[in-house]
């Protein structure tokens, strides 16, 4: 049985739904849309729907499928035409929804060509990561990266459902469960400091019986931050209170070149500088920024820069930044564990010191 939670948008309000089966709710959707006659097609990640193939081709035996390949060099422009052709192809028109089965990187791209084709269609978002389960899912954000930077281009488009499957995480290998899980250690970091003990005091993998009810929370608080401020708008805090940890992540995925560093791995060490700039700024306790670093570490993920990156590179990735304001960088900072606010106004002496201090030339 599926637990649902619902992400609250006034007239576009969606159900997400966490349960355990591959695909779960998913038959029933696509069921209900074909009785309406009513297009309906699939992208998906190439490794997602090999190592899941019998229930792919059970339920979308006779849906028009685009297979691609889930890295980060998939979230592009050129991928994305493919994408087009692909709707365009099959004769994909305005009533019809595209399910989207992958990760962080297929549900930003296929969640953008549905937000953009015919000016838009529907889509279902099926999340096969942990990462994609806890937060790119959820909330609307889809894009692409360009040569400037990551999601520098995109569009806030809501999903109809969100079908979050946990067996999925079960043939998931241990270094992408691991970059999920800077995700899941962000939501304690900002809104809950009794998920952020409770992450401490376990050790998580697929099979933590455990492992749903963590989902749930990280969704319920995203769910609750989408609906008050859908499209990152608040003056403060905010959407934007999401962005923890993810500037100074951008800024290593791109000097790295893409791919260098998973996702959650640049959130990761994004947490620990984060932690460490709040504890410099005076508005964290030293211990809350050391049990910041010990839990990241402890989850396998990285807290120095793994081979020295320019500084200047990485300071100038994180001025183009989209949560520069007027010139003005935004970064989030932590009060206390479960407490997170926007800092304007970023010291460029005291950041590429930061940069230094973790492995940075």
């Amino acid at each position: 049985m599926a637990n649902v939670l619902e992400v609250g948008l006034t007239g576009r309000a969606y159900p997400i739904h966490i349960g355990g089966e591959v695909l779960g709710g998913v038959p029933a959707a696509v069921a209900e849309l074909k009785a309406q006659n009513r297009p309906v097609a699939l992208l998906a990640d190439a490794e997602v729907a090999l190592l899941h193939r019998l229930a792919f081709d059970r339920v979308f035996a006779d849906v028009p499928t685009c297979i691609l390949p889930g890295g980060e060099a998939t979230k592009s422009l050129a991928a994305l035409g493919q994408v087009y052709d692909f709707l365009a192809g099959m004769g994909m028109d305005r009533t019809g929804t595209l399910f989207v089965a992958g990760g962080g990187v297929i549900g930003d791209l296929g969640g953008f060509a549905a937000a953009t084709f015919l000016r838009g269609i529907d889509f279902h978002q099926i999340p096969t990561t942990l990462l994609a389960m806890v937060d790119s899912s959820v909330g609307g954000k889809t894009g692409i990266n360009i040569n400037a930077g990551k999601n520098l281009v995109g569009s806030f488009h809501q999903p109809r459902a969100v079908h979050i499957s946990t067996d999925f995480l079960k043939t998931l290998p241990a270094r992408e469960f691991n970059a999920g899980m800077a995700e899941v250690i962000k939501y304690g970091l900002l809104a809950d400091a009794g998920l952020f003990e409770r992450l401490q005091q376990a050790s998580w993998s697929a099979e933590n019986p455990d492992l749903p009810a963590i989902l749930y929370r990280c969704c319920q608080i995203k769910a609750e931050i989408v609906s008050e401020d859908e499209r990152e708008q608040a003056a403060s805090g905010g959407r934007a209170l999401l962005n923890l940890g993810h500037t100074f992540a951008h800024a290593i995925e791109q000097a790295a070149g893409y791919g260098e560093y998973l996702h959650g791995e640049a959130v990761g060490l994004g947490l620990v500088m984060a932690a460490d700039y709040s504890r410099q700024l005076g508005t964290l306790s030293a211990a809350d920024a050391e049990a910041v670093r010990q839990l990241v570490d402890a989850t396998g993920l990285p807290v120095r820069l793994r081979s020295p990156l320019p500084a200047d590179a990485l300071l100038a990735a994180m001025k183009r930044d989209k949560k520069v304001r007027a010139g003005n960088l935004r970064l989030v900072t932590l009060e206390r564990i479960g407490r997170a606010v926007t800092t304007e106004g970023a010291d460029e002496s005291r950041l590429r010191a930061l940069w230094h201090s973790y492995g940075a030339q």
